[in-house]
Protein backbone atom coordinates (compact mmCIF):
# COMPACT_ATOMS: atom_id res chain seq x y z
CA UNK A 1 0.00 0.00 0.00
CA UNK A 2 1.11 3.55 -0.90
CA UNK A 3 0.45 6.56 0.73
CA UNK A 4 0.46 9.50 -1.54
CA UNK A 5 0.31 13.32 -0.02
CA UNK A 6 -1.73 16.03 -1.83
CA UNK A 7 -2.26 19.83 0.01
CA UNK A 8 -5.80 20.20 -0.05
CA UNK A 9 -5.78 24.14 1.70
CA UNK A 10 -2.90 26.36 2.21
CA UNK A 11 -0.87 24.09 4.12
CA UNK A 12 -3.27 21.47 4.88
CA UNK A 13 -2.09 18.18 3.48
CA UNK A 14 -4.24 14.95 2.93
CA UNK A 15 -2.47 11.57 3.43
CA UNK A 16 -4.38 8.69 1.57
CA UNK A 17 -4.10 5.41 1.49
CA UNK A 18 -6.37 2.89 -0.73
CA UNK A 19 -6.88 -0.15 0.20
CA UNK A 20 -8.41 -1.89 -2.68
CA UNK A 21 -10.77 -5.16 -1.37
CA UNK A 22 -12.67 -3.14 0.69
CA UNK A 23 -16.28 -2.85 -1.25
CA UNK A 24 -16.47 -2.97 -4.96
CA UNK A 25 -14.23 -0.36 -5.66
CA UNK A 26 -11.41 0.33 -2.64
CA UNK A 27 -11.34 2.12 0.27
CA UNK A 28 -9.20 5.28 1.47
CA UNK A 29 -8.01 6.03 4.84
CA UNK A 30 -6.85 9.41 4.82
CA UNK A 31 -4.92 11.84 7.17
CA UNK A 32 -4.43 15.32 7.52
CA UNK A 33 -0.88 17.25 8.68
CA UNK A 34 -1.30 21.13 9.29
CA UNK A 35 1.70 22.46 8.72
CA UNK A 36 2.85 25.22 10.92
CA UNK A 37 4.87 25.98 14.32
CA UNK A 38 3.00 23.39 16.25
CA UNK A 39 2.60 20.63 13.60
CA UNK A 40 -1.32 19.09 14.04
CA UNK A 41 -2.17 15.63 13.18
CA UNK A 42 -5.79 14.60 12.48
CA UNK A 43 -6.33 10.90 12.21
CA UNK A 44 -3.23 8.67 12.96
CA UNK A 45 -4.41 5.49 10.88
CA UNK A 46 -4.69 1.92 12.01
CA UNK A 47 -1.60 0.62 14.05
CA UNK A 48 -0.57 -1.67 10.98
CA UNK A 49 -0.78 1.39 8.59
CA UNK A 50 2.18 3.53 10.90
CA UNK A 51 5.55 2.98 8.96
CA UNK A 52 3.57 4.36 5.49
CA UNK A 53 2.04 7.08 7.54
CA UNK A 54 5.24 7.80 9.34
CA UNK A 55 6.96 8.51 6.08
CA UNK A 56 4.42 10.35 4.69
CA UNK A 57 4.73 12.61 7.40
CA UNK A 58 7.91 13.38 6.76
CA UNK A 59 7.58 14.12 2.97
CA UNK A 60 5.98 17.22 4.89
CA UNK A 61 7.90 17.63 8.08
CA UNK A 62 10.24 15.65 10.21
CA UNK A 63 8.29 13.40 12.03
CA UNK A 64 9.74 14.58 15.60
CA UNK A 65 8.33 17.85 15.17
CA UNK A 66 4.43 16.73 15.79
CA UNK A 67 3.33 18.83 18.27
CA UNK A 68 -0.57 17.48 18.61
CA UNK A 69 -1.93 13.83 17.49
CA UNK A 70 -5.83 14.11 17.08
CA UNK A 71 -8.62 12.07 15.75
CA UNK A 72 -12.57 12.15 15.79
CA UNK A 73 -13.49 9.52 17.70
CA UNK A 74 -11.85 6.31 19.71
CA UNK A 75 -11.43 3.73 16.66
CA UNK A 76 -8.81 1.41 14.95
CA UNK A 77 -8.24 3.66 11.85
CA UNK A 78 -8.52 6.89 13.37
CA UNK A 79 -6.11 6.70 16.61
CA UNK A 80 -4.36 2.90 16.29
CA UNK A 81 -1.29 4.29 15.84
CA UNK A 82 -1.31 6.60 18.59
CA UNK A 83 1.31 5.38 21.22
CA UNK A 84 3.54 4.87 18.01
CA UNK A 85 3.71 8.80 16.86
CA UNK A 86 4.17 9.51 20.63
CA UNK A 87 7.45 7.34 20.88
CA UNK A 88 8.39 8.73 17.79
CA UNK A 89 7.67 12.41 18.75
CA UNK A 90 8.66 13.08 21.91
CA UNK A 91 7.57 16.42 22.24
CA UNK A 92 3.81 15.45 21.03
CA UNK A 93 0.48 15.26 22.90
CA UNK A 94 -2.54 13.55 21.84
CA UNK A 95 -5.78 16.06 21.91
CA UNK A 96 -9.77 15.31 22.37
CA UNK A 97 -13.08 16.40 23.58
CA UNK A 98 -12.87 15.92 27.41
CA UNK A 99 -15.30 13.25 27.51
CA UNK A 100 -13.15 11.10 25.26
CA UNK A 101 -10.29 11.70 27.07
CA UNK A 102 -12.37 10.51 30.29
CA UNK A 103 -13.62 7.86 29.07
CA UNK A 104 -11.00 6.19 27.11
CA UNK A 105 -7.42 7.96 25.81
CA UNK A 106 -6.16 8.90 29.13
CA UNK A 107 -6.21 5.15 29.85
CA UNK A 108 -5.10 4.30 26.03
CA UNK A 109 -2.41 7.07 25.35
CA UNK A 110 1.25 6.50 26.69
CA UNK A 111 1.42 10.37 27.68
CA UNK A 112 -2.05 12.05 29.12
CA UNK A 113 -3.52 13.93 27.18
CA UNK A 114 -4.89 17.63 26.82
CA UNK A 115 -8.64 17.61 27.46
CA UNK A 116 -10.80 20.36 25.22
CA UNK A 117 -13.95 21.80 25.97
CA UNK A 118 -16.46 22.50 23.16
CA UNK A 119 -15.58 24.96 21.23
CA UNK A 120 -11.45 25.25 22.80
CA UNK A 121 -9.02 26.64 19.65
CA UNK A 122 -5.99 25.27 19.93
CA UNK A 123 -3.34 28.54 18.07
CA UNK A 124 -0.94 25.99 15.95
CA UNK A 125 0.59 29.11 14.55
CA UNK A 126 -0.70 31.24 12.11
CA UNK A 127 -3.08 28.24 12.03
CA UNK A 128 -6.50 27.97 14.72
CA UNK A 129 -8.04 24.88 15.26
CA UNK A 130 -11.26 24.76 17.18
CA UNK A 131 -12.48 21.32 18.84
CA UNK A 132 -16.18 21.03 18.16
CA UNK A 133 -18.29 18.24 20.37
CA UNK A 134 -20.65 16.44 17.59
CA UNK A 135 -21.78 13.65 19.89
CA UNK A 136 -22.58 10.27 17.87
CA UNK A 137 -22.37 12.03 14.71
CA UNK A 138 -21.52 10.04 12.62
CA UNK A 139 -20.50 7.90 15.22
CA UNK A 140 -19.33 7.22 18.82
CA UNK A 141 -20.08 9.21 21.98
CA UNK A 142 -17.03 11.49 22.19
CA UNK A 143 -17.06 12.11 18.39
CA UNK A 144 -15.73 15.75 17.33
CA UNK A 145 -14.80 17.56 14.51
CA UNK A 146 -12.05 19.99 14.15
CA UNK A 147 -12.59 23.58 12.54
CA UNK A 148 -9.48 25.49 11.03
CA UNK A 149 -10.37 29.18 10.98
CA UNK A 150 -7.67 30.66 9.02
CA UNK A 151 -8.56 28.04 5.54
CA UNK A 152 -12.06 27.38 6.79
CA UNK A 153 -11.11 23.99 6.56
CA UNK A 154 -13.63 21.48 8.54
CA UNK A 155 -11.72 18.07 9.46
CA UNK A 156 -14.76 15.85 8.82
CA UNK A 157 -13.54 12.58 9.91
CA UNK A 158 -16.02 9.69 9.19
CA UNK A 159 -18.87 12.60 7.68
CA UNK A 160 -19.36 12.23 4.07
CA UNK A 161 -17.72 8.74 4.10
CA UNK A 162 -17.13 7.41 0.25
CA UNK A 163 -15.81 4.45 -1.54
CA UNK A 164 -13.12 4.62 -4.70
CA UNK A 165 -10.20 6.48 -4.68
CA UNK A 166 -10.94 9.61 -6.42
CA UNK A 167 -9.24 12.84 -6.62
CA UNK A 168 -7.66 14.64 -3.28
CA UNK A 169 -10.06 17.25 -4.01
CA UNK A 170 -13.06 17.31 -6.00
CA UNK A 171 -16.03 19.77 -6.40
CA UNK A 172 -18.32 16.97 -7.42
CA UNK A 173 -20.70 15.48 -5.55
CA UNK A 174 -19.99 13.86 -2.51
CA UNK A 175 -23.52 13.80 -0.76
CA UNK A 176 -24.92 10.54 -3.16
CA UNK A 177 -21.96 8.83 -2.97
CA UNK A 178 -21.69 9.11 1.14
CA UNK A 179 -25.47 7.78 0.86
CA UNK A 180 -23.84 4.86 -0.90
CA UNK A 181 -21.82 4.29 1.12
CA UNK A 182 -24.76 4.29 4.16
CA UNK A 183 -26.55 1.92 2.17
CA UNK A 184 -23.45 -0.83 1.90
CA UNK A 185 -22.04 0.18 5.44
CA UNK A 186 -24.60 1.37 7.79
CA UNK A 187 -21.71 3.34 9.82
CA UNK A 188 -23.90 6.27 11.19
CA UNK A 189 -25.82 6.57 14.48
CA UNK A 190 -28.83 7.96 13.71
CA UNK A 191 -30.38 9.98 15.99
CA UNK A 192 -33.17 12.84 16.46
CA UNK A 193 -30.01 15.03 16.81
CA UNK A 194 -28.15 14.22 14.00
CA UNK A 195 -29.55 16.42 11.45
CA UNK A 196 -29.33 19.40 13.69
CA UNK A 197 -25.51 18.89 14.60
CA UNK A 198 -24.38 18.82 10.93
CA UNK A 199 -26.78 22.13 10.34
CA UNK A 200 -24.73 23.42 12.87
CA UNK A 201 -21.75 22.20 10.89
CA UNK A 202 -23.21 24.06 7.77
CA UNK A 203 -23.54 27.31 9.63
CA UNK A 204 -19.60 27.46 9.94
CA UNK A 205 -19.66 28.08 5.81
CA UNK A 206 -16.44 26.07 5.23
CA UNK A 207 -14.53 26.26 2.30
CA UNK A 208 -13.00 22.65 2.01
CA UNK A 209 -14.25 19.74 3.82
CA UNK A 210 -11.42 17.32 4.61
CA UNK A 211 -12.91 13.92 4.29
CA UNK A 212 -11.59 10.41 5.89
CA UNK A 213 -12.68 8.26 3.52
CA UNK A 214 -12.76 9.73 -0.01
CA UNK A 215 -12.08 12.68 -1.85
CA UNK A 216 -12.38 15.59 0.00
CA UNK A 217 -14.21 18.56 -1.16
CA UNK A 218 -14.18 22.37 -1.84
CA UNK A 219 -17.64 24.07 -3.56
CA UNK A 220 -20.21 24.82 -1.78
CA UNK A 221 -19.55 22.94 1.23
CA UNK A 222 -22.45 24.77 3.47
CA UNK A 223 -25.23 23.25 0.86
CA UNK A 224 -23.04 19.54 1.26
CA UNK A 225 -23.58 19.47 4.91
CA UNK A 226 -27.33 20.73 4.55
CA UNK A 227 -27.94 18.24 1.68
CA UNK A 228 -26.40 15.37 3.66
CA UNK A 229 -28.70 16.74 7.24
CA UNK A 230 -31.21 16.49 4.74
CA UNK A 231 -30.68 13.05 3.68
CA UNK A 232 -30.23 11.90 7.56
CA UNK A 233 -33.99 13.59 8.14
CA UNK A 234 -35.21 11.01 5.51
CA UNK A 235 -33.65 8.01 6.58
CA UNK A 236 -35.00 9.07 10.47
CA UNK A 237 -38.52 9.00 8.53
CA UNK A 238 -37.89 6.00 7.33
CA UNK A 239 -38.43 6.90 3.70
CA UNK A 240 -34.67 6.24 2.20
Amino acid sequence: MTTKVDEIAPRIYRLSTLVPDIGPTGFTFNQFLLDDEEPLLFHTGHRSMFPGVRDAIGRIVPVERLRWITFGHVESDECGAMNELLAVAPEAQVAHGGLGCLVSIAEMADRPPRPLSDGEVIELGEKRVRHIDTPHVPHGWEARVLYEETTGTLLCGDLFTHLGDGPALTEGDIVGPAGDAEDLFAYSSLAPSTPATIDGLAELAPRTLALMHGSSFSGDCAGALSALADAYRVRLAGTA
